[in-house]
């Protein structure tokens, strides 16, 4: 007998795909929807009426904590993508997932935003833990009604959390300190520029940042590091000035490294100048960084795969909900390194429906 399983093997689509046609739901071109269809008629294919009623009956919900994207700051629309996709494989199996973003500037945000979410019941959580003290009333919460929850791109140590889904942050700053002594061998001052925010925000960025001291520290490489902080990197002109006046101050510097996604911005604050002489290394593969990469502004730039994030952590918890299948308690993504060369053949095609 064949399944649907089968069927979207042999239309190469998704089994949620699949599902979406058999079940008349939007969401799938015409193109594939006709191509679906046929392949469905060719094989006398009929939905089993128990199953599926048995499916609906067993219906589990995951909820997703996660940070709004926008045009600037477009580095959350690849693990949100990531989760849409695996939404739609894993709705034939009776499990629904709904998103639910928050301003990640904004621990209120984040806790409305999760009361929000607390309110549609859901059967496990997946969660961007920004806010280390309003994270602990959030699981307290969630704990106190035995709510399982996973850990997406932060990793924050103390948690009872199932899994945490994401990059080595340590290992990745490790490894773009020995790129950056790769690019210049010499004993010589770097910076590190970040937001305030981040310094005691983001875990995964502090991480990173210690990873980097700590490659020249354990290798006895003679380097001095420093850091500038910014506090607000959106402020185009006070993180122009900033920048620029601590170069010129500063003219012994050969790179910087940006912990986080807004490399591009300090590529555009930047006098020509202090880019032509100054080595650049950052992390992820946004539009806007891409294009530094291509442009030659920046050198390195270290994939976290977003959108292999978001799509696992989905696929990880339907499994535990599905056939109680327990995650490893730290699922790592692997890290990529970037260049000119070779960014377009890393860029995951991250639509949601097969066209």
């Amino acid at each position: 007998m064949i399944t649907i399983k089968d069927i979207a093997k042999e239309a190469n689509v998704s089994e949620g795909t699949v599902d979406r046609v058999i079940h008349n739901r939007s969401g799938v071109s015409k193109k594939t929807a006709a191509k679906v269809k046929k392949i469905l008629e060719q094989h006398n294919f009929s939905v089993n009426p128990v199953a599926s009623a048995l499916a609906m009956k067993n219906k589990h919900q995951i909820s997703v904590l996660i940070p709004e994207y926008n045009d600037d700051d477009l580095f959350w629309k690849s693990p949100y993508l990531g989760i849409l996709k695996a939404a739609t494989d894993v709705m034939s199996f009776g499990v629904q997932v709904n998103s639910f973003t928050y301003n990640q500037y904004n621990p209120i945000s984040y806790l409305t935003t999760f009361n929000e979410l607390l309110e549609t019941k859901p059967t496990a959580v997946i969660m961007v833990p920004n806010f280390s003290k309003e994270t602990q009333e959030i699981v307290d919460q969630l704990e106190a009604i035995d709510i399982p929850y996973l850990f997406l791109n932060i990793d924050i140590k103390g948690f009872k959390n199932m899994a945490y889904v994401g990059q080595d942050s340590y290992t990745a700053g490790y490894i773009a300190g020995k790129l950056m002594h790769f690019n210049i061998p010499q004993s010589s001052e770097f910076l590190i520029i970040q937001s305030r925010h981040n310094i005691t925000k983001n875990n995964a960025v502090s991480n990173r940042i210690k990873g980097f001291n700590d490659y020249f520290i354990k290798n006895k490489i003679e380097s001095k590091i420093q850091t500038l902080k910014i506090e607000n990197l959106n402020n185009s002109q006070e993180t122009k000035e900033k920048i620029n006046n601590y170069l010129k101050l500063h003219t012994g510097i050969k790179g910087i490294f940006v912990p986080s996604s807004r490399i591009y911005i300090v590529v555009d604050c930047m006098e020509s100048i202090h880019l032509k002489n100054i080595e650049l290394i950052g992390f992820d593969n946004t539009p806007q960084n891409t294009q530094c990469l291509l442009n030659d502004a920046v050198s390195f730039l270290i994939s976290q795969k977003p959108f292999d994030q978001g799509y696992q952590a989905v696929r990880l918890l339907a499994d535990f909900l599905i056939q109680n299948k327990i995650p490893s308690p730290k699922i790592y993504l692997p890290i990529d390194i970037l260049i000119k060369e070779n960014v377009k053949y890393n860029m995951r095609n991250d639509y949601i429906l097969e066209e």
